[in-house]
C-alpha cells in the first residue's frame, strides 16, 4: 500500500469524531499518529459504548473505531508540570500539531501556537473548529449537528417545505468530510514546508465546510430561495426525481441532459409512446406539465418491483440507482470491487468492517488496524523518547501519565 505519508508524525490533541477523523485519514496515508488522551477519562468517544449510544451487541464500539483506527494512544495529564513537559516533547519530535481543543481551554492547558512552537517552530499547527478562529462564537462549543449541519443552512436545504419538522444529520455526518478536508489542508502545509520551510497554521471549520457543500444553495440564496421549488410533485425536470416501486423501493433519475436522455428512458420503461407525447416530448413540456408527467412515471415505476427495474434499466444511458440501505452499500458490487471497506481485527480477535479512506493511490485499497486501547502505547512512546522506567514510574506516581 502506498504510503505517502511516511515519516511524518501528527501529535492529536482532540477528541470526538470531527478532527480525530483526520488523523485517521492521515494514518491510513502512513503518517504516525499519537494520540494524546487524559489518562482516566480518555476521549469522550469511548464512552459511547457504555452510555448506550452504540448498539448492536457486536462489543466493537465503531464510533471510536472509525476516526480512531491505526493510531498509537498515549495517556497524558496535561494539566500537570510533568504532563505538559512531555507534551512538549513530543512536539519536538512532531511535524503536526492537531486539535479540537477551544482557544481558552487551549490558553489555559498552554497547548496554543506560541506554546507549542516555543518548543518546536517548524511545527504545522492545525485547529479544527465549529465556527472558525475569529468572530464572536469562537469559544462555543460546536458539533456537526450544530455548527455544520444547522447554521450553515444545510438543515432548512434538506427539509422538503412540507415537512413538519426539520430534517435531522446522522451520526458525524459533517464531521467525516470535515476531517478529510483537515487532512487534505495538513497535506498541503506539509508539502509548502518541504518547499519553503515555512510552517503554517491549518484552520478547518466545520461551518465553512459545510457551506462549501451547500455552495450552489449558499450562492444561489442571493437571488432565490432553491427550496421553494415545487418538490417531488412539480420538480423542475421530473427525471430528475425520485420513484416508488412496486416492493416499496425508491429510485432516483438523474437524467440532466433529459432531451437527449428522454427517448432512451422511454424505451427503457416500456413506454415508447411518451416519447412523443403531446404534453411530454420535450424539456419545456415536462416543466410545464410537471405533475401530469411525475403521475405517469409514479404509475410506471409502481408496476415492477426493484429487482425488474434493475434488469431494465441496467442498459439506459442516463444516471439512475436504487436508493440503498447502508447495510446495502457494504456489499453493493463497486464497494467491494474496490475496496471501500476494510476488514479489521480487534485486540480480542473479534473482526469487523470499516469504512476505507475515499482516497487512493495506485489503485490500492487499505489494510487497517483497529483503534488502540485508552493508553495503549504510553510505555511504548515514552520508551521511545528515551525515558527510563525510572523515570517513567515516577511520572505515573506523580499522576501525569496512565
Amino acid at each position: 500500500m502506498t504510503q505517502i505519508m511516511s515519516g511524518v508524525r501528527i501529535l492529536e490533541v482532540a477528541q470526538w469524531w470531527f478532527v480525530p477523523s483526520a488523523g485517521a485519514a492521515l494514518r491510513d496515508w502512513g503518517a504516525e499518529i499519537i494520540k494524546v488522551e487524559h489518562p482516566t477519562q480518555g476521549d469522550p468517544q469511548r464512552g459511547l459504548m457504555t452510555s448506550g449510544l452504540v448498539t448492536g451487541g457486536t462489543g466493537v464500539n465503531f464510533m471510536c473505531e472509525q476516526p480512531n483506527r491505526g493510531k498509537k494512544s498515549i495517556g497524558i495529564d496535561i494539566k500537570t508540570e510533568g504532563g505538559l513537559e512531555l507534551l512538549y516533547q513530543l512536539a519536538e519530535k512532531s511535524d503536526v500539531f492537531l486539535t479540537s481543543f477551544l482557544p481558552a481551554l487551549r490558553e489555559r492547558l498552554r497547548i496554543d501556537i506560541e506554546h507549542i512552537r516555543a518548543r518546536n517552530p517548524n511545527i504545522i499547527y492545525v485547529r479544527g473548529t465549529g465556527h472558525g478562529v475569529k468572530g464572536p462564537d469562537i469559544d462555543k462549543a460546536g458539533y456537526d449537528g450544530t455548527s455544520y449541519w444547522c447554521r450553515s443552512g444545510m438543515a432548512y436545504a434538506m427539509t422538503r417545505p412540507d415537512a413538519d419538522l426539520p430534517a435531522g444529520p446522522r451520526p458525524a455526518f459533517g464531521d467525516g468530510v470535515g476531517g478529510l478536508t483537515i487532512a487534505g489542508g495538513i497535506a498541503g502545509a506539509l508539502y509548502h514546508r518541504e518547499r519553503t520551510g515555512e510552517a503554517t497554521v491549518v484552520d478547518v471549520s466545520l461551518l465553512a465546510t459545510a457551506m462549501w457543500q451547500l455552495a450552489p444553495d449558499i450562492d444561489i440564496s442571493q437571488v432565490v430561495d432553491t427550496r421553494a421549488a415545487g418538490g417531488r410533485a412539480r420538480p423542475a425536470n421530473p427525471v430528475v426525481n425520485s420513484y416508488r416501486t412496486k416492493d416499496d423501493r425508491w429510485i432516483q433519475l438523474i437524467l440532466l441532459q433529459a432531451d437527449r436522455d428522454w427517448p432512451d428512458f422511454c424505451e427503457h420503461i416500456g413506454r415508447p409512446d411518451l416519447i412523443d407525447h403531446t404534453d411530454f416530448a420535450n424539456m419545456q413540456l415536462r416543466q410545464q406539465n410537471a405533475e401530469a408527467c411525475v403521475a405517469t412515471l409514479d404509475e410506471v415505476f409502481s408496476s415492477r418491483d426493484l429487482a425488474e427495474w434493475r434488469e431494465k434499466l441496467d442498459t439506459m444511458r442516463g444516471a439512475w440507482t436504487p436508493i440503498q440501505t447502508p447495510r446495502e452499500a457494504i456489499d453493493d458490487p463497486q464497494t467491494v470491487a474496490n475496496g471501500y471497506m476494510s476488514e479489521v481485527t480487534g485486540a480480542d480477535g473479534k473482526t469487523f468492517k470499516l469504512v476505507a479512506n475515499p482516497v487512493q493511490y495506485d489503485e490500492e485499497s487499505y489494510t487497517l488496524d483497529p483503534a488502540p486501547e485508552h493508553g495503549q502505547n504510553t510505555e511504548e512512546i515514552l520508551l521511545e523518547m528515551g525515558l527510563s522506567w525510572e523515570q517513567i514510574v515516577a511520572h505515573k506516581e506523580a499522576g501525569a501519565i496512565l
